[in-house]
């Protein structure tokens, strides 16, 4: 009578078991739910409601690249490629190739750092899913460009002064206690 009692005895925990995971189960149909929908169904866009120093996908401004080599110098997985040559005319640097491979890229932030011009950045964008790993490799380079020649005093460049203007006002923003906006602009 031992075998038989230590059966039924399974079946009871079983059924007993499958009653409890049943009611958790049931106990979810009466919630509301946790789920979020995809940012395409928000209200709000999600590049709004991203963090300000958020890294997305790098983007490149070849009108103020100087073709220093020195973002694919600073890439720790060789994920940026960069051809110059120099014009044997005009004795001037010429990007032929810039290209950065999304598929590889951690978005560590190291190849922007040492961009004497901020040509290199990372935007908003976080959507980069593709099917194919080729189509992830973005060439910014169509045709050979003419490297950016920088002035002795970047502040007299149009092109360059809203970078610095911006990195300031992002220096001056992180430099005071408890976030607080700078005091020029809580005046204004």
């Amino acid at each position: 009578m031992g075998a038989f009692g230590s059966y039924v005895q399974n079946i009871k925990d079983a059924v007993a078991t499958i009653f409890d995971g049943m009611a958790v189960t049931a106990s979810h149909f009466v919630r509301k739910p946790y789920t979020v929908q995809y940012p395409d169904r928000m209200p709000v866009r999600v590049q709004d409601t991203l963090p300000f120093r958020y890294r997305g996908i790098l983007e490149v401004d070849l009108e103020i690249c100087t073709g220093c080599l020195a973002c694919e110098r600073a890439c720790p997985i060789d994920c940026i490629v960069i051809s110059c040559e120099k014009d044997p005319k005009t004795r001037s640097m010429v990007i032929s190739q810039f290209d950065i491979d999304i598929a590889k890229c951690m978005f560590c932030g190291l190849c922007s750092e040492p961009c004497p011009t901020g040509s290199i950045h990372h935007t908003s964008e976080f959507e980069g899913a593709d099917y194919s790993l080729e189509s992830l490799i973005r060439r910014f380079v169509k045709e050979p460009v003419q490297a950016y020649k920088p002035k002795k005093g970047p502040e007299t460049d149009p092109r360059i002064a809203p970078i610095l203007s911006r990195g300031m006002r992002y220096i001056n923003e992180f430099a005071q206690p408890g976030g607080e906006k700078p005091e020029d602009e809580a005046e204004g």
